[in-house]
């Protein structure tokens, strides 16, 4: 992306992202700032990232190296560790004490901020209003009903979206959403001065490892299966994948079940509930897969992948599955409505019922001929229309009009 609006001769203009996890901290919102700033960067702009000392939040691990309050290069991009404190218990909350104040001696030309409902959008506000400094919002929104975590995290959601959003969200100049479920959701809480839709990218995975190297072969695994990616946490339907898995295991005794991802608080139960169900042996949980080649080995292999959600703003695992030639299965909510086609590239189901999703997935399994039909479609139809080019060209256009003042008013 080239620089916006930057006369010969001056340094490029400084554009700062706050989230509050960057790489190698896991999750899709991580992956997401990466790959944007790393095209930003190589399109002239000086963009960096302002993240905090977290590795995962649930449960609470922070980075080896602990905050790092001066630039450091990860990968190419400058990253500011901020070190944060975690609200105790299930409330779960970071929050960046002097974030503003770190913020302002930067002196950039605009934050781009990460994430509705995080303490850096107090941040953002406030150098707004007192130092001029215009910012954009990327949403990334999950309802209160679907986000990770205990009743008392949920409970302090809801009074932000009642009594902090409001002035927070309307003081960006841009909110930014990936769909239009998403649009949706997030007007029901607060309604955003200015909403730009902006469908995220994909970065294709490397060619799976080779025969003898691949998933399969690295944990053991002896016949079919069915691929779960994502944190096991409280949100993402691990409950009635179980309980599907269940249904089908009687009637197909080579098939496993496999969670990929890291441990996002429910990693414990999920095992205890498939012990206490007769099938401990067919329900493995393998953690993190740091390898990008064994990942897609993952999906490749898998008979198809499963999300069952309680929601998903979008829910890229869908798209990579769908790269490697694997038909998925997801919950008929939030953006997976948007890349799911029932009968080309897979099913949706209703959340929250085993009984459907067990459904869903017998019928795939008992026609591999026309799994591999929609998953073909998918790699050739779905995938084509999320790429980072689009994405990093509409947020240049979307700086230029900042930087320009066409956003409201402080």
């Amino acid at each position: 992306m080239a620089d916006p609006e930057r006369p010969a001769g001056r340094p490029p203009l400084r554009v700062l992202h706050v989230s509050t996890r960057y790489p190698p901290g896991p999750g899709g919102v991580e992956r997401h700032v990466r790959e944007v700033v790393r095209r930003q960067r190589d399109g002239g702009l000086d963009a960096r990232v302002v993240s905090s000392d977290l590795y995962t939040e649930i449960p609470l691990v922070r980075l080896e190296n602990g905050p790092v309050r001066t630039w450091t290069d990860v990968e190419g991009v400058p990253v500011l560790r901020w070190p944060a404190r975690v609200l105790p218990g299930e409330l779960h909350y970071p929050f960046l004490p002097g974030l503003y104040r770190r913020l302002r001696q930067e002196h950039p030309a605009l934050l781009h901020v990460h994430t509705y409902g995080t303490y850096q959008g107090f941040s953002a506000t406030a150098l707004r209003r007192l130092n001029g400094v215009p910012w954009v919002l990327s949403a990334h929104f999950h309802p209160t009903w679907s986000i990770w975590g205990g009743a008392r995290r949920k409970a302090l959601r809801r009074v932000y979206d009642r009594f902090l959003s409001g002035p927070v969200v309307r003081s960006a100049s841009r909110v930014i959403v990936q769909t239009a479920e998403e649009e949706r959701l997030l007007r029901e809480v607060v309604e955003p001065s200015v909403l730009v839709r902006i469908p995220p990218g994909y970065t294709p995975l490397p060619p799976p490892s080779g025969e003898g190297e691949g998933f399969r072969a690295r944990y053991g695994v002896p016949g079919p299966f069915l691929l779960f990616v994502g944190r096991l946490a409280s949100n993402k339907g691990l409950a009635p994948l179980l309980g599907a898995f269940a249904e089908l295991a009687p009637k197909r005794p080579e098939l496993s079940l496999i969670l990929v991802g890291e441990d996002g608080g429910e990693a414990r139960g999920t095992l205890e509930e498939a012990a206490r169900r007769g099938l401990g042996e067919r329900v493995r949980w393998v953690g993190f897969v740091a390898e990008d080649a064994l990942l897609a080995s993952a999906y490749a292999e898998a008979e198809c992948l499963v999300l069952p959600s309680e929601y998903e703003a979008f829910g890229l695992v869908l798209v990579e599955a769908l790269a490697q030639g694997t038909p998925v299965v997801a919950s008929r909510v939030g953006g997976m409505r948007e890349i799911v086609e029932p009968g080309r590239n897979g099913a949706l189901v209703p959340p929250g019922d085993p009984r459907a999703l067990a459904q869903a997935l017998e019928e795939l399994l008992s026609d591999p001929a026309h799994a591999r039909e929609m998953g073909r479609w998918g790699r050739e139809n779905t995938v084509p229309r999320y790429r980072w080019e689009n994405v990093v060209a509409a947020l240049g256009r979307l700086y230029q009009e900042v930087l320009a003042g066409q956003g409201p008013a402080p």
